[in-house]
């Protein structure tokens, strides 16, 4: 039976911001209903342990995000969270206190993605004021993500928007240093205990209008992750977003059967040979980062 270190459940297709680095979902908008994550729970338990709430959207803007922590507890999941941040004033009670919980990862470079952000100072106030609560009362891993670096260096503008953003985390963990001076893009820097900030390149979202290449590489996609589309849908990785490889619905088939199906099988024996054998696959620049080595 296939295990997986991370499983992604989309709990709504719904996001607040439109990013420019993020395409908007051509999808339904919807939530997920608590007895539709009750029954994905329930069939996905004997593949995993963890949990994210994310795939598109925004984990927060979901109305019962609290009961959907509680059941997670209570299947003995752990539950790791990716959000822009905007909401976590009035989302964040809902979070404390959550056993389940066990990772926040906050995409800051939202801010300046999205246009018509306003009060950057209010955005990264509140953010780091759930973050000062959550971690004193438990024992929360949080992770500051700024992922806006372009590939030939950064711009002018992008220096001083990120600037601006890490003097305010500079300012709340009592550095002496400027943090671009201390991290590596791609790479964790540790700001204080079970507190990280990354910095990395522009996410870059793989697309069937992108160009194709030989194929060739290896990537991680149904050997230590899938995912689920808040409509059922069962996919590879946390890459497709739009349920292009739609391996099957678990609202119409047990998810188990649908991992050992055809095309799944095709797509996880095609990586074991270094060959992406889905058009998506093809076109996706993330299968370069193994190197073609698992």
């Amino acid at each position: 039976m296939k295990k997986f270190k991370k499983f992604y459940i989309e709990t709504t297709s719904i996001c607040n911001l439109a990013c420019s680095f993020c395409p908007p979902t051509h999808r339904k908008s919807q939530f997920i209903k608590v007895e539709d994550f009750i029954k994905i729970l329930d069939d996905i338990k004997p593949h995993t342990d963890y949990i994210y709430f994310h795939v598109k959207g925004e984990p927060l803007l979901h109305p019962k995000i609290d009961q959907l922590l509680d059941i997670s507890h209570e299947k003995g999941f752990k539950v790791n969270i990716t959000t822009n941040g905007t909401l976590i004033r009035k989302a964040g009670p809902k979070l404390l206190g959550k056993p389940a919980l066990r990772q926040m990862n906050f995409s800051l470079h939202s801010f300046d993605g999205h246009e018509g952000s306003t009060d950057r100072e209010g955005y990264i106030g509140s953010i780091l004021s759930f973050v000062r609560e959550a971690v004193a009362s438990s024992n929360l891993i949080v992770s500051f993500r700024l992922w806006n670096l372009t590939k030939d260096n950064e711009t002018n503008l992008e220096r001083s928007r990120n600037r601006a953003t890490l003097e305010m985390i500079e300012q709340e963990f009592g550095l002496d240093f400027r943090i671009e001076e201390k991290v590596v893009p791609g790479s964790g820097f540790k700001l204080a205990e079970r507190i990280y900030l990354n910095q990395d390149h522009e996410f870059e979202w793989p697309s069937l209008s992108a160009p194709e290449d030989d194929g060739r590489g290896f990537c991680h996609a149904l050997r230590n992750q899938a995912g689920i589309l808040v409509d059922g849908t069962v996919i590879p990785c946390c890459l497709d977003g739009e349920g292009v490889i739609n391996l099957g619905n678990v609202y119409d088939t047990p998810f188990s059967e649908i991992v050992e199906g055809e095309r799944a099988n095709q797509l996880y024996d095609g990586f074991s040979r270094r060959i992406a054998v889905e058009e998506m696959c093809r076109k996706c620049g993330y299968r370069k980062r193994f190197g073609g080595v698992e």
